[in-house]
C-alpha cells in the first residue's frame, strides 16, 4: 500500500466520523506491531496538510517482559516528530498469577487499556487513537455474535464521561492486507509479541473463519463491513451528510 493510499483511508474515516478537531492533543497507543505502527504513520503524515490541526504523542504501555527493546520505535517517533513515552508496569506479574482462572486475555486487555488511558490524560490528551483496522472490525462482530449473542462492534468514536477522553479508530477503512502491504514497503520496525498466548486466542480462530468464508466466498468481507458501517448498530454515530 502507498502511503498516500493510506492518508486516503486515514482521511476518509476521519471526516466520516469527525474523529479529529482542531486543537486535539492525541495518544496513539503503540504496541509494536504492524497495525500501531502505521496509525503512527498515517496520523503524522496527515498532521502535515488536515485542516483541524492536532497535536500527537506516542506511548507503549510496557507489560513487563523481558527484552523488549524500544529504542527503534523511539527512533521512528523522532523521525517523524512525535514526542514518545514508554510507560513501565508489572502487568505481567498480574497476569501470571490470574493464569489459572482463565481470564489472562479479558484481564490484559482491561489493564493495558487503563494504563494507556492514565498515561494519556496525565500527558494532557483528549484523544487516544487505537489501530483498530477493517479485519478488527469484523472479527469483533463475529466474537460477539458467536460467544455474547449480540451483535456489537466498537465504535469509530466512543467518549468516555468519567475520565473526559475520547477513543477514536482512524485505521477503521483500511484492510488487513494493506497494513500488511505497508510494513513490508516501509519496513516498520515491528517488534515480535511476547505473549505466550498470541496466536491461540478466540480472535484467532475468529480470523480463520473469516478467511475461509472469503476464500469460499470471495467479497464477503466487504458485505460483513457493509453490514457493519450502514445498519445502524446502537452507540454507533452517523456518518457525516447521511
Amino acid at each position: 500500500m502507498e502511503i498516500q493510499k493510506l492518508y486516503s483511508y486515514v482521511r476518509r474515516a476521519c471526516e466520516d466520523y469527525a474523529m479529529i478537531d482542531s486543537g486535539d492533543k492525541i495518544a496513539i497507543g503503540i504496541s509494536g506491531g504492524k497495525d500501531s505502527l502505521t496509525l503512527l504513520y498515517a496520523l503524522a503524515g496527515l498532521r502535515r496538510f488536515y485542516p483541524n490541526k492536532f497535536d500527537l504523542i506516542g506511548i507503549t504501555v510496557d507489560l513487563g517482559y523481558e527484552n523488549c527493546n524500544y529504542e527503534e520505535i523511539q527512533v521512528l517517533c523522532e523521525s517523524l516528530h512525535v514526542e514518545y513515552h514508554v510507560i513501565h508496569t508489572q502487568i505481567k506479574n498480574v497476569l501470571d498469577k490470574r493464569i489459572e482462572e482463565g481470564s489472562y486475555c479479558s484481564l490484559c486487555s482491561k489493564m493495558r487499556k487503563g494504563a494507556l488511558n492514565d498515561a494519556a490524560i496525565q500527558l494532557g490528551c483528549n484523544k487516544i487513537a487505537y489501530a483498530h483496522h477493517m479485519d478488527d472490525m469484523i472479527e469483533t462482530m463475529f466474537l460477539s455474535l458467536i460467544y455474547e449473542g449480540r451483535f456489537y462492534v466498537f465504535p469509530p468514536v466512543t467518549y468516555m464521561p468519567d475520565q473526559n477522553i475520547s477513543i477514536i479508530r482512524p485505521l477503521m477503512y483500511v484492510p488487513e492486507v494493506d497494513v500488511i502491504g505497508f510494513q513490508n514497503k516501509t519496513s516498520l520496525p515491528v517488534l515480535k509479541n511476547p505473549c505466550p498466548y498470541d496466536g491461540h486466542t478466540k480472535r484467532e480462530y475468529v480470523k480463520n473463519l473469516i478467511a475461509q468464508l472469503n476464500r469460499e466466498n470471495p467479497g464477503v468481507k466487504k458485505q460483513l463491513f457493509h453490514a457493519i458501517t450502514e445498519e445502524n448498530i446502537c452507540d454507533w454515530p452517523k456518518k457525516r451528510g447521511s
